[in-house]
């Protein structure tokens, strides 16, 4: 084969530190705006972006060349500093993990869709239930004392 054909997109999901419910309705969509922005700048492609007041998710397509480690560390430290010097909010901090699963062509509607209807799911269920669902469904096994 002459070229190289890939799709690696990832539901990324992160908490902000001891999910503190601090991000406001008022500047969220600011926030994911923002993420979108350092998604293209390290050369990925952000498919859609949403969350609540304690949780952003993701749905990107990286590239071969990414690091998800590195890729990850940057999202969360730039978006962390633009929170601090543009809302500003001092204490803001995201947890230091973070959930990929990645998501074949097929899937991908159906995780926009997941994304887009943040506020509904979580009228329903704890941004921590929803990750333990979405964990156990994609076959990943975890310690529940590191979800906090």
């Amino acid at each position: 084969m002459s070229s190289t054909y890939l799709s690696l997109n990832h539901h990324l999901i992160f908490a902000t530190k001891g999910r503190e419910l601090c991000i406001a309705p008022e500047w969220r969509s600011k926030l994911h705006r923002y993420l979108g922005g350092i998604v293209a700048s390290l050369d990925g492609h952000a498919h859609c972006i949403g969350g609540t007041n304690d949780h952003v998710h993701l749905l990107v397509e990286l590239k071969a060349t990414h690091c998800l480690a590195d890729f990850m560390r940057d999202l969360k430290r730039g978006s962390s500093s633009w929170v601090h010097s543009d809302i500003p909010l001092k204490t803001f901090a995201w947890q230091e993990g973070y959930a990929a699963i990645v998501v074949s062509p097929s899937g991908l509607d159906e995780v926009r869709r997941y994304i887009d209807n943040q506020e509904e799911h979580h009228r329903h269920r704890s941004s921590l239930e929803e990750l333990r669902i979405i964990l156990e469904r994609a076959g990943i096994k975890y310690n529940p004392r590191f979800l906090e």
